[in-house]
């Protein structure tokens, strides 16, 4: 059996959407024939990338973040042809994703893109049929359900008690990350709690923040920010983050 090299797991993802260059492609198909563990990753990947796809469909970006993006990356307009350092900004991009480097990984996602992902995330599971991949109120069968979808399943807590019990749990996106989302329930209302490495740098709120008429409370614990979203009142939006932050963590 070849050992599987750290390099060869990054470009596991780019082969799957078809950015690898021949070369590379050649070489990866060699290792994944050789290397039983990197073709079980190879299918784990894919078949996460068939129920993203399934799931969540191809929509078009909201216009206000393709604003943001094409602003940042030097482009006045969606019309207009872009500016010299816009293509470059775009090759240097491609350069890096196609060389498998890690940068596009491990790289901050500013702020806003993360709110807008939460918050599209969020409206798309009140869209859906149902908002959760797993229904349950049970955390014992919640948190082991996200065990080989993700490296770590998030902190479960169990508010039933305070009137703000556990429905389920769902994997959403944000960065091209897979991410785990606890959602809760207050009467009519669902909130959703995502749980973010914190390689996805984020700023604590005290207090519900408000974005596109929804409230928002984030903070950072054990290595994980978390973000709450929901279109519950603010105040027991708040109330809800001072439980969940204070309730001991059962095994």
């Amino acid at each position: 059996m070849t050992p599987r090299s750290n390099s060869a797991s990054l470009l596991v993802h780019a082969y799957l959407d078809g950015e690898l260059d021949p070369a590379n492609t050649l070489a990866l198909e060699k290792q994944i024939e050789t290397d039983p563990s990197l073709a079980a990753e190879v299918e784990r990947i894919a078949a996460l990338k068939h129920v993203l796809r399934d799931r969540l469909g191809n929509e078009d970006a909201p216009a206000a973040l393709r604003l943001r993006i094409e602003k940042s990356a030097g482009i006045e307009s969606a019309r207009t042809r872009p500016s010299w350092r816009a293509l470059a900004a775009s090759i240097a991009i491609t350069a890096l994703v196609v060389g498998g480097t890690t940068w596009t990984l491990r790289a901050p996602v500013p702020q806003d893109a993360v709110r807008d992902a939460v918050i599209a995330s969020h409206i798309r599971s009140l869209m859906a049929p149902q908002p959760v991949d797993v229904a349950s109120s049970d955390q014992h069968t919640v948190k082991p359900w996200f065990n080989g979808r993700i490296p770590q399943a998030p902190r479960v807590v169990d508010l039933a008690s305070h009137n703000f019990p556990l429905i389920g749990a769902r994997l959403d996106v944000v960065g091209r990350e897979p991410i785990p989302t606890l959602v809760y329930q207050r009467r009519k209302h669902l909130i959703s709690v995502l749980a973010i490495p914190n390689e996805v740098r984020t700023a604590e709120s005290a207090a519900p923040n408000v974005a596109d008429g929804y409230n928002i409370v984030r903070w950072s614990s054990d290595g994980v920010a978390y973000w709450a979203v929901s279109d519950l009142d603010a105040r027991e939006l708040g109330d809800f983050v001072r439980l969940f932050k204070g309730d001991v963590a059962q095994p």
